[in-house]
């Protein structure tokens, strides 16, 4: 049995975070014990550990909730990869979003002069209208 600080410590993950995902649903509410202090187990430790993961990855708190099967709705393999490659195909869009952004900030930054003069091409460049 764990405290809400040894859940904390052992995942990363903030208290007032774990408390969050109680009152959303994400995270089971807790026994307590007479004192009225939460107390987890270990089935608790895993489901907040995949979270953490999840969220490190991008996934939305809709999608953990599909991936978990929180409305008693348990996924099927298939219903998870299709949840997965859903969010992969946004992430591949967002890095090509990223690289055409990185580009154009390269070429801009090539005409710079890198003198002294309040003169910019990057200012202007960035001031022109389309």
């Amino acid at each position: 049995m764990f405290t809400i600080g040894d859940l904390s410590a052992k995942t990363g993950v903030k208290i007032e975070t774990v408390r969050y995902f109680e009152n959303i649903g994400l995270m089971p509410e807790p026994e307590r014990k007479p004192s009225g202090h939460r107390i987890y187990d270990t089935s608790q430790l895993r489901r907040l550990t995949f979270i953490s993961r999840c969220r490190d990855l991008g996934f939305s708190q809709d999608d953990i909730r599909s991936l978990l099967g929180v409305e008693d709705n348990t996924p099927s393999c298939d219903e998870i990869l299709l949840v997965t490659t859903h969010h992969r195909k946004a992430i591949k869009a967002k890095i090509s979003d990223l690289r055409k952004l990185e580009r154009r900030l390269a070429d801009i930054s090539s005409m710079c002069m890198s003198n002294d003069t309040p003169d910019c091409p990057i200012i202007e460049s960035l001031s022109e209208i389309s």
